[in-house]
């Protein structure tokens, strides 16, 4: 059993349970290494006090259970069959009457609650794995940094492949299209969110997307990319000038963001609380005069996930602590005039910390 698993197990004993129901794909990744796309069919992870776990899934994905190297029971279900009528025969069958249960209290979907209270009305939910899973993946092991450092590696070659790839006239869309088959031909299987590419205006937009909007010469471009390796996510935003120079109250806008995001990420040790963090990097747009448009938390958790615990922002107060992965992404975005974001991913050291992606994030104009 690995050792994220024995964690889970020793927190069901600890906090008394009978079961507890892992339902997120991404969770089930975490703790079986089997990976399948999120879909309609239940898959499920099942763990107990004092018996080994088992994995429940569609009967098409047992292979690739077993080839994802799990050792425990698997059991598959048809399609038309009742997977939560099996479930409870394979649950009764370790424990005949498991009243006390853990779930994902932020995840699990309100259809599969229901169909776990009809087969065990008398079951109790008194503990939420969510919780304890965000605590688990909080601070990544040595292999977890060595599998996101690739990933950041990843996402510094698709940055190179997108600069490469800008012409005037040529799509926000098309220059996606090229990162994308770019990362393929580089064995890349999965981005870890839908690239992103801004040019001019559009930048102005902190969540938006590709569009048909062409690259024109003295503007800038807004790349947001991240790729999956092995399960584990990177996340980078770099923004750069195409063709020429830009006004002068654009560059000013980026070299403000710039400095937020130096001065934000030369601060980060052990001990300084996130809220802080936020503040920092806040702080140098506020004096600047753009803080009415930085309007977004300062950055997020990365691991399985892009975007998972903690949040760097002004009502978390926890401290910072050795292992722990997060983005750092200041961003100014005024309509009419120009958007800027600048990001890295970092990991906290005994003595600072180390980002994921080393693309130069300097004012630069791609040619």
């Amino acid at each position: 059993m690995n050792q994220q698993l024995q964690n889970l197990q020793q927190w069901v004993q600890d906090q008394g349970l009978d079961v507890a129901y892992i339902s997120n794909f991404t969770n089930i990744n975490y703790f079986t290494n089997f990976f399948q796309d999120p879909e309609e069919r239940v898959t499920g992870l099942f763990v107990f006090p004092d018996h080994e776990p088992f994995l429940f899934t569609p009967a098409l994905s047992i292979q690739a259970v077993k080839k994802a190297g799990w050792d425990y029971p698997v059991f598959g279900y048809l399609d038309h069959e009742d997977p939560f009528a099996l479930i409870a025969d394979h649950i009764r069958a370790i424990n005949p009457n498991p009243l006390k249960w853990g779930i994902e209290k932020l995840d699990l979907a309100v259809q599969k609650f229901e169909a776990i209270t009809r087969q065990f009305p008398q079951a109790s939910f008194p503990a939420d794995a969510s919780l304890k899973i965000q605590e688990l993946q909080l601070i990544k092991t040595d292999a977890e940094l060595e599998i996101m450092k690739v990933a950041g590696q990843q996402a510094d070659a698709a940055f190179a492949a997108g600069f490469a790839a800008l012409q005037a006239g040529r799509s926000e869309q098309a220059v996606v299209a090229e990162i994308e088959y770019a990362m393929m031909k580089q064995g890349v299987m999965h981005m870890s969110f839908d690239t992103i590419v801004q040019a001019g205006m559009d930048a102005a937009d902190p969540h938006g997307g590709p569009e048909a909007t062409k690259v024109q010469p003295g503007e800038l471009v807004l790349f947001d990319l991240g790729t999956n390796n092995h399960g584990y996510m990177s996340d980078a935003t770099r923004t750069v000038a195409f063709g020429g120079s830009v006004s002068p109250k654009v560059r000013e806008i980026f070299d403000v963001c710039l400095e937020a995001q130096l001065t934000a990420q030369a601060a980060v040790r052990p001990g300084l609380r996130a809220s802080d963090l936020d503040k920092i990097a806040r702080d140098v747009i506020e004096k600047a005069g753009y803080g009415e448009y930085f309007n977004h938390r300062l950055g997020h958790g990365i691991g399985m996930s892009t975007h998972e615990f903690p949040s760097i922002m002004a009502s978390n107060d926890m401290e910072l602590v050795e292992g722990m992965c997060f983005s750092i992404e200041p961003g100014i975005y005024i309509p009419g005039v120009a958007g800027v974001r600048i990001e890295d991913c970092v990991h906290v050291t005994a003595t600072g910390c180390e980002p994921f992606t080393h693309t130069p994030k300097e004012f630069q104009i791609i040619q």
